[in-house]
């Protein structure tokens, strides 16, 4: 039998508090255009382990069946949730995502990444 406090642990994982979503919930989340375009979904969110802050939305665009998708990174700054889409809207035009620079694996190793990134969406850098 669980405690009250394990039922209270299962709850927060599967629901939302008030603006609050658990991280694994987002994953899966469609991505939109400001036409309500879908662009595609949520793989990841990059949170910083020492300011506890989102930095970025990991973000598969295109394919079918994962076959021919694009992972890019989008500053979580540039994504505002959109309760009647049910989804996150990106506040760029398309001609800006198009130049979206390519996420990788190697990413990480590439301390210039995130300025170019936030500089491409004209948002400051979550460290700021």
């Amino acid at each position: 039998m669980q405690s009250a406090m394990e039922n209270r642990q299962e709850t927060l994982k599967r629901d939302e508090t008030g603006s609050l979503i658990s991280a694994d919930k987002v994953q899966g989340t469609d991505i939109y255009n400001r036409r309500g375009d879908n662009l595609g979904e949520v793989e990841n969110v990059m949170i910083d382990k020492v300011t506890g802050r989102v930095a970025y939305a990991v973000v598969t665009f295109g394919g079918f069946l994962g076959i021919g998708a694009e992972r890019r990174a989008l500053p979580w700054n540039v994504l505002s949730y959109d309760v009647d889409l049910g989804g996150y809207v990106v506040n760029a035009e398309d001609d800006v995502l198009r130049r979206t620079p390519v996420y990788t694996d190697n990413t990480s190793v590439d301390p210039e990444w995130g300025t170019r990134l936030h500089g491409h969406f004209g948002v400051p850098p979550y460290w700021q």
